[in-house]
């Protein structure tokens, strides 16, 4: 069957770079030990439901955001302009959009996911979880790349970006991040602290 029975990101990447699952060996044993729980009758309901066409990244981000981990913690807009130090605007895809409007010379219709200010530099990014190549999966990709491609901006665009983009091979995504976007800023959101800290 297509549809995987449970829904989690790195499925698709799995499906995609098979040397994949011997790198990552605990989360093939987390999957695993959740087929195993869910037994053979659950794992054929779970197969033969409709597939989830949408998946949005950027709530799930700012919650992460609001752990601190990237040594600060997100604050109001208050806090935020009357400020110098490092740090993060905790507001909505809408109030950060807003703000990078008035403030940076944002242009673009789309929202944001990261509006911060580190060593007295603002930086503004998109996150994106790509989770396989074609349709929405490239569109998501291309809001990031005119984030990177905006001109005009007073702040550093970052496009925060993981999943499937980084395989190795023939994709439209990783030719254009290893060629045409290698000298823009994109990260894993795994390196996003080394990267705000180092601008």
């Amino acid at each position: 069957m297509d549809l995987f029975p449970i829904k989690d990101s790195y499925v698709a990447y799995l499906r995609r770079d098979e040397s994949a699952i011997d790198r990552n060996p605990a989360t093939v044993a987390r999957l695993c030990g959740r087929l195993y729980e869910m037994g053979l009758g659950q794992i054929y309901r779970q197969c033969s439901e409709p597939k989830e066409t949408n998946r949005q990244i950027g709530p799930l981000f700012r919650r992460w955001l609001r752990k601190g981990c990237l040594g600060v913690k997100p604050v109001p807009l208050a806090q935020f302009v009357n400020s110098n130090g490092n740090a993060v605007l905790d507001a909505s895809e809408a109030e950060l959009k807003a703000f990078a409007t008035e403030h940076l010379g944002y242009t673009l219709d789309k929202g944001l996911d990261l509006v911060a200010r580190f060593n007295g530099r603002y930086i503004i990014g998109e996150a994106k979880f790509l989770t396989d190549f074609g349709g929405h999966q490239n569109a998501q990709f291309n809001d990031a790349v005119a984030l990177l491609t905006h001109r005009g901006l007073n702040a550093t665009p970052v496009a925060i970006l993981d999943g499937v983009l980084y395989i190795k091979g023939r994709s439209k995504m990783y030719r254009q991040i290893t060629t045409t976007l290698s000298e823009h800023s994109i990260v894993s959101a795994l390196v996003l602290r080394e990267f705000l800290y180092s601008v």
